[in-house]
């Protein structure tokens, strides 16, 4: 991450280029690790699990969202600026998928429960962050004119 800061800020051309590389490249990768997580899950365990995982899921995101409108208190957006910014901070499908093997693997006993909330969270926030931005964003945001 340091070096991607040093390169974009001393030779902005190479970081764009390389911007444009990675991110094709991650469209791949992206896939490969949701199927890898997919194929980790016990779909008996995680039905097991029950309504707790569902609850301590939305007690974790109502945290992140509070968390979120905090950190926006001092900025110079508007209350509809911060609400999408709330809402828009709720999918975090990638992290999750990318931290939630990491107990599995290391065959730790909480591993499949971890896992299980992970993949819960993604079910989850993932379609809710996308069904709410892309429903708010109209009525939360306006275009700026740059006349």
């Amino acid at each position: 991450m340091s070096m991607g800061i040093i390169i974009n800020q001393k030779y902005n051309v190479l970081a764009k280029r390389l911007s444009v590389k990675y991110n094709k490249l991650w469209l791949f990768a992206e896939v490969f690790l949701f199927v890898l997580v997919g194929i980790a899950v016990d779909l008996k365990y995680a039905v097991s699990a029950g309504i707790m995982v569902i609850i301590l899921v939305i007690i974790a995101l109502v945290f992140r969202m509070t968390g979120v409108a905090v950190s926006l208190i001092k900025t110079k957006l508007n209350k509809k600026e911060r609400l999408f910014c709330v809402v828009a901070y709720t999918p975090k499908a990638t992290v999750q998928a990318g931290i939630g093997t990491i107990p599995l693997a290391m065959g730790l006993a909480c591993g499949e429960l971890a896992l299980t909330i992970a993949v819960v969270s993604i079910l989850l926030t993932a379609p809710f962050g996308a069904i709410c931005i892309d429903r708010l964003y109209k009525k939360l945001l306006e275009m700026e004119n740059d006349d």
